[in-house]
């Protein structure tokens, strides 16, 4: 009897576990970091039908163990930056048969009712290095699947550096005009527009110089000036940069967010949702040591001057406040 009973209490832990994983769940931020269950990283965001829709990467190296250990993307949803859903998460590197591993830095962006993940992930050994995939989903929270069942970018497309990471945060962009274009790299910068279909590039790569790029651009716009944020020199600061056209000249116009705690690496998301704008990025909080491999999101607001220039981020331990 006591055997069977331990039986049933095995399985039934087992079978809560898996349901439990496929299965949304809501939470109440606490301020920042605003995700404590799980450590997450990279975010990206967009705005879709009143909601903020959170894709991270997932940081889940042993305790202590000082390298980024990485397989699967989440995504969280809120109606008012406070109350959050976790949601299944939607894509993982076994999506990609022609990859490796890593799940790092990504970004998705909306087309004509589809949803596109562009990722960075390791390639098999058939290309060395990094290398930048699609995914392609009908709904925010997936599931995706692999748009083009290989790389859209890879390491030897790429000369001017001369590591095999130069390839990877990219950062996909749709002008007013409808013409959508990639940003990526790690010290060095390129963007290329892509087609209407999301999955092909129109066109060559193009470089854009900028003060001491090191990786993580995100272009947004804003009263006709566009902006190119990006991670600059390591341990990582935010900078930005402003043009009135996408293709430049871009001029520096400096620090943006100061190194945020217990983190080498940082990585922005700037939206704006009803009316205020916020910035996304992540620290090391939730750990006394190995913080830049145990990351955690953050979001504080953002705030412009008159002349269109961004004023410096505050990073806060409150957080933002519920927007109605």
């Amino acid at each position: 009897m006591k055997s069977s009973l331990l039986l049933f209490v095995i399985v039934s832990t087992v079978f809560n576990s898996v349901l439990a994983q496929t299965k949304d769940t809501s939470f109440q931020s606490n301020g920042n970091p605003i995700i404590r269950h799980k450590y997450t990283a990279d975010a990206a965001a967009i705005v879709y039908k009143d909601k903020v829709y959170l894709y991270t990467g997932h940081d889940v190296a042993p305790p202590k163990e000082n390298r980024y250990v990485m397989h699967d993307w989440l995504v969280f949803s809120t109606s008012d930056m406070v109350n959050w859903t976790e949601h299944p998460s939607p894509l993982n590197v076994k999506a990609f048969k022609w990859a490796k591993d890593d799940a790092w830095a990504s970004q998705v962006i909306e087309r004509n009712g589809k949803f596109y993940w562009f990722v960075a992930i390791t390639h098999d050994s058939t290309h060395r290095g990094k290398a930048i995939g699609v995914a392609v989903s009908d709904s925010p929270t997936g599931p995706f699947t692999d748009a083009i069942g290989k790389a859209l970018i890879t390491n030897d497309m790429t000369t001017e550096a001369k590591i095999s990471w130069d390839d990877i945060d990219p950062s996909v962009f749709i002008d007013d005009d409808g013409q959508a274009y990639l940003f990526w790299g790690n010290t060095t910068l390129h963007y290329v527009k892509l087609k209407e279909n999301m999955i092909e590039m129109d066109g060559a790569f193009k470089k854009i110089d900028v003060p001491k790029f090191t990786e993580a651009p995100w272009v947004h716009k804003r009263n006709g000036w566009y902006y190119l944020s990006y991670a600059y020199e390591f341990p990582e600061k935010i900078t930005y940069a402003m043009s009135k056209n996408i293709n430049g000249p871009w001029e520096y116009k400096g620090i943006l967010n100061e190194i945020a705690g217990n983190s080498n690496t940082n990585h922005q998301a700037i939206i704006e949702f009803k009316g205020k704008w916020y910035f996304i990025y992540h620290n090391g909080a939730l750990v006394p040591d190995a913080g830049s491999f145990h990351r955690s999101v953050c979001i504080d607001y953002l705030y412009y001057n008159k002349d269109g220039t961004m004023k410096r981020v505050i990073m806060t331990s409150e957080g933002v406040k519920p927007v109605k």
